[in-house]
């Protein structure tokens, strides 16, 4: 039977084609066909989230920080907290986008224009005549993978959604009795007595046995556990080495000289006056041509006797800050004037006298008073400053390449670094006590996340092997590989003994000077005259907080006042214990015209703050938001 089926294949496979294809006519081709169903992570308006639209978000999003900061920890973008962070503004997104096609918010094109024209990159596009280069932005948008129709739709979107919460936010107002009252009972002050128990003052009375320590220590492991350690190798390759390895040939070096030998001696400068009649370019036309036909007449005027050029200047410019010079303008380089005016002076000979030159400002008669040329330097002058031009140059050039050639080395030969290195001529560096996450502050390629996840693989551990070439930087290569490793363990008490007696001293110095407090505070309430501990009194708030811990400031201003004087205890932890006696409440000190006027205005930012969070609560509840996916639970403090 299979012998004759592999005779007739053709026949076979036409039957086949004649029975499948109709059923997906007939039935239709589901999209789960070719892949598999997406989970729904969240739900707006009806609408599903799934999780390929999450996984994309977050992925455009750290894509956008890593382009910003290349540095940054890669565990960092994709810890759960992160990608649950993408996926609270992906919500965020479509509640605001719904709630603007229900409330019909359309973006006109007029508004559309404005926008565009407020976009920097945008606004450089434009000709001198005032048009857009069509063809610069169509590159731009297409460098973010857009075409001009779906940026423009992207920015009208935008702009709608903008309306959902400005409309809210930028209504926020508070009178002024109402900011006086928030704030004076945000900046309130109280004058208070603290008594202070400090754990140091209790220390001597600690005298810990074996068995104490070893009990501290059994139910404290957790806190003496050394994270895995590696020492390591690692290369790193960049513009620098490979320029180091770059030798100039000098026939090359004296064509560079010749070719650049101009540019390389500095800008060329010209000198120039000039007539203008003012006519702006959004006069109305009847004005701009009455001002190019007075250009016109000055300009025949001058051309028959170029000698009154400056009296002409003097007499008829509207340019008030040269005027009275003559016209004189000084010297000036390329890109110092605006582009019609530059390009008519830098065309001119010496004495010339140009046509009228329209731009932004009015016409423009110009006479070339003056050309400075720079000193053309001698090619030994210019050798040093040349030659690092040039292997920069090179070097920019023969990067990638070189980098092929690295991580091919690294790969080929995975069991020392030192080939690649001497090949390259690169040098290996050492490094010991090196962790699966960089300490703050750490910089350099052991710093780098992606490098220490390749380090710390199963692989680089297990077997000693190189890490892939990893992109540390722009133009900048790192490869690495573990010499010596140590596991992750729990120190033997004998070896934290030390540690393990001070922490346990400071635990009980703690308690000492809680109970202390504690005690002195029942003694003072039943008798107040007896309260010889308290300090002098100090006016504190939460704007001058004396140099108290938070937790006593926040204690003393949350204490009720309905009976003068309050007493209070603090228990602050490490710090020991405090007692707070509150005399009486202080008046505001009424601020300045300057600083009252920047609270009013924190008010209002804090207000509008609230009430666009608010309106935001009220927006979810109204296009019943869902999200599925679990909130991370936060690591305990």
């Amino acid at each position: 039977m299979f012998e004759s089926i592999r005779k007739h294949s053709k026949i076979v496979m036409f039957l086949l084609f004649l029975l499948i294809i109709p059923s997906f006519v007939l039935v239709g081709i589901d999209s789960n066909y070719f892949s598999e169903k997406s989970a729904v992570v969240a739900r707006v308006d009806g609408h599903d989230i799934k999780q390929t639209d999450w996984d994309n978000a977050h992925k455009t999003e750290t894509d956008r920080i890593r382009a910003q900061s290349p540095t940054v920890d890669a565990k960092l973008l994709d810890s759960p907290e992160a990608r649950y962070a993408t996926l609270e503004r992906l919500v965020r997104d479509r509640v605001l986008q719904a709630a603007a096609q229900k409330m019909h918010l359309v973006t006109s094109d007029s508004r559309l224009a404005r926008s565009l024209q407020e976009i920097p990159a945008i606004a450089a596009l434009k000709r001198p005549d005032g048009s857009l280069d069509a063809e610069a932005y169509r590159a731009l948008v297409g460098a973010q993978g857009l075409t001009p129709e779906g940026f423009e739709a992207s920015v009208r979107r935008d702009i709608s959604v903008n309306q959902v919460m400005g409309g809210v936010m930028e209504s926020a107002f508070g009178t002024d009795a109402q900011v006086k009252l928030s704030l004076d009972a945000l900046y309130q002050r109280r004058e208070v007595q603290i008594a202070r128990f400090n754990p140091a003052d209790f220390s001597g009375k600690v005298a810990p046995t074996d068995a104490d320590l070893e009990g501290y220590y059994k139910a404290h492991t957790s806190a003496f556990q050394q994270a895995e350690q590696a020492a390591v190798e690692y290369v790193v390759l960049d513009l620098d080495s490979v320029r180091a390895g770059i030798t100039l040939n000098e026939d090359d070096l004296r064509t560079y000289y010749k070719e650049n030998v101009a540019r390389l001696a500095g800008k060329e400068e010209r000198r120039a006056s000039h007539i203008l009649i003012n006519a702006p370019k959004d006069a109305p036309a009847a004005d701009r041509e009455k001002a190019k036909a007075r250009a016109v007449q000055l300009l025949e005027q001058v051309r028959k006797a170029p000698a009154t050029f400056a009296e002409v200047a003097k007499k008829s410019s509207e340019d008030a800050g040269s005027a009275v010079s003559g016209g004189d303008l000084n010297f000036f380089g390329l890109g110092a004037m605006v582009k019609p005016f530059e390009d008519a002076a830098f065309a001119m000979k010496k004495g010339d006298i140009s046509d009228v030159v329209e731009t932004d400002f009015g016409y423009h008669i110009i006479l070339l008073t003056d050309i400075k040329t720079p000193r053309q330097p001698s090619f030994e002058e210019l050798r040093p400053s040349m030659e690092a031009e040039l292997k920069q140059q090179q070097a920019q050039r023969k990067f990638a390449e070189v980098a092929e050639s690295f991580a091919n080395g690294v790969y080929e030969q995975s069991d020392s670094l030192k080939p690649v290195a001497e090949k390259l001529g690169l040098k290996v560096l050492t490094a010991s006590g090196v962790t699966r996450t960089p300490a703050p502050g750490a910089t350099g390629p052991l710093a780098n996340g992606k490098l220490l996840e390749a380090l710390f693989s199963t692989d680089s551990i297990e077997n000693k092997r190189n890490t892939e070439a990893v992109e540390i930087g722009p133009s900048q290569m790192a490869a690495a590989r573990v010499s010596a490793y140590t596991a992750a363990r729990t120190l033997p008490l004998e070896e934290v003994r030390a540690q393990v007696r001070s922490l346990y001293i400071a635990e009980k110095s703690a308690e000492l000077a809680r109970k202390d407090g504690e005690a002195k505070l029942a003694a003072w309430k039943a008798t107040p005259g007896n309260a010889a501990g308290l300090q002098s009194a100090i006016v504190i708030s939460r704007d001058q907080p004396q140099n108290q811990p938070r937790r006593l400031v926040d204690a003393v201003l949350g204490a009720s006042t309905a009976t003068l004087p309050a007493w209070i205890g603090v228990d602050l932890g490490a710090q020991g214990y405090a007692v707070a006696k509150v005399n009486r409440l202080v008046p505001r000190e009424t601020p300045n015209e300057q600083v009252a006027r920047q609270e009013r205005q924190q008010y209002l930012q804090w207000w509008s703050n609230a009430e666009g969070l608010a309106y935001y609560e009220l927006l979810k509840d109204r296009f019943k938001v869902q999200i599925k996916a679990p909130r991370p639970q936060s690591a305990p403090d």
